[in-house]
């Protein structure tokens, strides 16, 4: 359910805070006041496009922020696998769309729109504000996250009718979602088989692509499979030479130090060892009359056991330290050996030894591929075959509960529109088969909603037939349907999801009108709706009635929102049925709809 939404210097929005509640949210205002400016900042939240052209002019940022209360546990899920750390009991969504990058942003600029901005924010939405780092950012309790994370979240939190969407903008997937949303289908099985039958396919047209080539890349694979095998490479050889070539081309300055320290730990009459013989004697002496001493006597023997074992390595490395001019020029014939196949095969992938090898590798496996091609086509035309078995299985299990959902909407939504002043038949078609040309990662079902709008008139697809009321109508019904037929206890929903309609009732009036608002009004019994409306019948519907208003300051406009009174809301009604000018008839009807509202 969306708790609040906060509007900042987006569109000729200036800086506006709604708090909205359970029920019918209903937004109403005049004409241009800015009511849908407002529904498309909540789009963005959701995860539409951003664009620099919605910033207030004047301002280098718009920030858009909704908080939502959490219900569903999918949603927590998401934000996990994308690491993002969810809260306990709500959801904090930020987009910011900024018009310059972040390194032509800063400083004195962006102290002051903090400055002026944090004055009137709300505690729980003042995250610190930052600059952007490009045009778009997205915040996610106030993590960084991205419009790919909203979009899989989206669902879970709210569905936007906008105006302008009507069945006939239906592409047919999004005929297909609607009729899945209801039927409550999962279409993971299905993607996942699809995947495999299509991952198969694609490997085998490689594998025949490869046959036009085939023997030019086996003369050039075999070459190179020669020259890596026959350098008979080893991984880390070349680390480990160039260990050697140090300690070859340095066996002096080596032989040096190595028989010094050890002349200094052990073999001269004043080493270390020497002198610490003697300590250690002298405290033993003095442990005969001052126990405190045989710990420190025992503690140095043990450094003197370090010495010994430190002396025996010095003097065991300078006895077979030899001087080979010859070893050395074989380590740096192989070096150079090496290097030359590595710049050879393994320039882009850091110049690695390994790197060398794992191209040996796969040469060799390509070779193998090519060579056993009528085999491996076989076993892979086989597991295609398979793969299509298993996607025909979910394709066909997913289409029957498809169809027997169909049957279920035909019927709930036919009632659901001739509830809305319509006396109409609907029906909903499936077509598609099982031939693979039409296989997806949705199945291989088509839908189309056909309705008859007259009595005696046969059924046709409802774009082609229905009005722009008609539509209207039918969206809101199918909305409906589909919303009333998910289950509520589903994976720890919440039944308070956000339904947002754009002036659903374009092209509505008089008893449709009224009909539409009994039908919000149900339908936010088990939802939290917002619905921007121009129409009293629906308006005197309200839960919760919000006035949108321009007002212009310092020649500047500025939109205001505002919740309503129970004297406002009649007012505001009045003014709605009557225009500009307020009438006591006006006032009286208002009065008059309100009270039926009310008395049921």
């Amino acid at each position: 359910m969306l708790v609040e939404l906060r509007v900042e210097n987006y569109a000729v929005i200036d800086n506006v805070a709604v708090s909205f509640a359970p029920g019918l949210n209903l937004l109403t205002g005049e004409t241009g006041a800015g009511k849908s400016i407002l529904i498309d900042a909540l789009s963005l939240v959701l995860g539409e496009r951003a664009s620099v052209d919605s910033i207030r002019h004047g301002a280098e940022k718009a920030v858009v922020t909704g908080v939502f209360e959490a219900g569903d546990l999918r949603v927590n899920e998401i934000l996990e696998a994308n690491g993002i750390d969810s809260e306990a009991d709500e959801i904090i969504i930020r987009r910011e769309i900024s018009r310059r990058e972040a390194s032509k942003e800063g400083g004195a600029g962006a102290r002051s729109a903090e400055a002026a901005g944090s004055r009137s924010i709300p505690a729980r939405l003042k995250p610190e504000l930052v600059a952007a780092a490009g045009k778009s950012r997205v915040f996610i309790n106030n993590q960084p996250a991205t419009v790919a994370v909203l979009k899989q979240i989206f669902p879970f939190l709210a569905a936007i009718h906008a105006q302008s969407e009507t069945l006939a903008s239906f592409d047919p997937e999004a005929r297909l979602a609607l009729l899945d949303a209801f039927a409550g289908a999962d279409l993971e099985a299905v993607g996942r088989a699809f995947a495999g039958w299509n991952e198969l396919g694609s490997q085998i047209r490689e594998l025949e692509q490869r046959e036009k080539d085939r023997l030019q890349l086996i003369d050039l694979w075999s070459f190179q499979k020669k020259e890596i095998e026959g350098a008979h490479l080893k991984p880390g050889e070349d680390v480990e030479l160039e260990a050697e070539k140090r300690m070859l081309t340095n066996v002096e300055k080596l032989h040096h130090a190595s028989s010094s320290a050890y002349d200094l730990l052990y073999e001269s009459d004043a080493s270390a060892i020497a002198a610490l013989g003697a300590a250690i004697k002298h405290l033993q002496e003095m442990a005969k009359f001052d126990a405190r001493f045989e710990a420190d006597a025992l503690q140095l023997q043990g450094t003197q056991a370090v010495i010994e074992d430190a002396s025996a390595t010095l003097r065991d490395y300078t006895q077979k330290l030899n001087s080979s001019p010859e070893r050395l020029a074989e380590v740096e014939d192989r070096l150079a050996a090496l290097d030359r196949l590595k710049r050879k095969y393994a320039p882009h992938m850091g110049g690695g030894l390994d790197a060398v090898i794992t191209h040996g590798n796969e040469v060799s496996q390509k070779l193998d591929d090519l060579e056993n091609r009528e085999q491996i086509l076989a076993q892979l035309g086989k597991q295609r075959d398979e793969a299509a078995l298993r996607y025909l299985q979910a394709a066909r299990e997913l289409s029957r509960k498809r169809f027997d959902a169909a049957k279920k909407l035909e019927k709930q939504a036919e009632a659901e529109i001739n509830n809305l002043a319509m006396r109409s038949r609907f029906k909903v078609e499936i077509t598609g088969g099982d031939d693979a040309a039409e296989w997806t990662a949705r199945g291989f079902d088509q839908v189309v909603y056909l309705i008859a709008t007259n009595p005696g008139e046969p059924v046709k697809p409802v774009e082609q037939i229905a009005s722009g009321g008609e539509l209207s109508r039918i969206m809101l019904a199918l909305k409906a349907t589909v919303e009333a037929g998910k289950s509520p206890g589903r994976k720890g929903r919440s039944a308070q999801r956000t339904l947002v309609f754009d002036e659903i009732d374009a092209g509505v009036g008089g008893s449709a009108a009224e009909a539409v608002g009994k039908k919000l009004h149900s339908l936010a019994r088990g939802n939290q709706v917002l619905c921007v409306t121009h129409l009293p019948q629906i308006a005197c519907f309200a839960d919760h009635h919000y006035l949108i208003e321009k007002k212009t300051s310092a020649a500047r406009t500025a939109i205001a929102v505002r919740e309503l009174s129970a004297g406002e809301r009649r007012e505001e009604i009045a003014r709605m049925l009557s225009g500009s000018e307020l009438t006591e008839s006006s006032r009286r009807h208002a009065a008059e709809l309100l009270k039926a509202v009310a008395q049921g």
